[in-house]
């Protein structure tokens, strides 16, 4: 399935399940934070590789249904993300990308 036909079955079940309404935004940050941390966790504790999967997969949920509260597209959001990263300059130190300006 693509990523595309993907957020549309996203946002779908989201305003089938009545979460796509803005008035749910606060809940639906605090959700995506939940998903992050749990998924944190599962890494951290080394659980097993579909743990970490289901984490990965209930981030970008919670983010794709966020994004559309906000009246955003997630396409557009990771684009234009990846456009201020693409040309960046900077080396990883400890598995941390520093960039230029902060070195």
């Amino acid at each position: 399935m693509t990523f595309d036909k993907l957020i549309d079955n996203i946002t779908q079940w989201a305003d089938d399940k009545g979460i796509l309404v803005s008035d749910n935004i606060p809940q639906q940050t605090m959700k995506v934070m939940e998903e992050l941390g749990e998924t944190a966790g599962a890494i951290l504790k080394q659980k097993k590789t579909e743990d970490v999967i289901d984490g990965i997969g209930d981030i970008l949920v919670t983010v794709i249904i966020l994004s559309k509260q906000l009246g955003l597209e997630p396409t557009e959001c990771l684009e234009s993300a990846w456009n201020e990263i693409k040309d960046r300059k900077g080396k990883t130190i400890d598995g941390t990308f520093i960039k230029q300006e902060e070195l």
